[in-house]
């Protein structure tokens, strides 16, 4: 029953690193990003009701998080096909990841029957700064982000 009732990494802890295709078949990896701040939003499904309003609250808060040095993205298993769709029907600014085989959402706990909604924001340093599960406001994650490394 640890898949149920498992907790998100907690701040504090060191993110783990990945490499996973965004829709496009780019190769993200964490490691890339290093002196950024990263949001990852993983969900379960995409052109789902609550996956959608999720989405485009990050997407209705683009600028805050571009002022913030903030990089989204969503991550979920789906398809390259699935999200650029999703992507495109909703004009989301951030990539979607496609994590086949939900091996990251593993890594960050986020896995179970169906991807758990959770929510992270990495600081530069590669250290997680916030982590919560469902739906926190965009302007609660964007909080956490510190300052970052020139």
């Amino acid at each position: 029953m640890s898949w149920f009732s498992s907790d998100p990494l907690p701040a504090g802890t060191p993110a783990p690193d990945f490499s996973l295709p965004d829709e496009s078949g780019r190769a993200v990896a964490l490691s890339a990003l290093k002196g950024k701040n990263v949001v990852l939003v993983f969900y379960p499904g995409d052109d789902t009701p609550g996956c959608t309003r999720q989405l485009c609250q990050f997407r209705d808060s683009w600028e805050a998080a571009r002022e913030r040095g903030v990089e989204v993205f969503g991550v979920n298993p789906q398809s390259a096909a699935s999200h650029t769709r999703f992507r495109g029907k909703f004009q989301f600014p951030f990539p979607l990841l496609v994590d086949e085989g939900r091996q990251v959402a593993k890594l960050y706990q986020a896995s179970g029957i169906i991807v758990k909604r959770t929510v992270y924001l990495i600081g530069p340093d590669g250290v997680i700064r916030f982590a919560r599960r469902g739906m926190p406001p965009p302007s609660e994650v964007l909080a956490a982000a510190s300052p970052t490394i020139k």
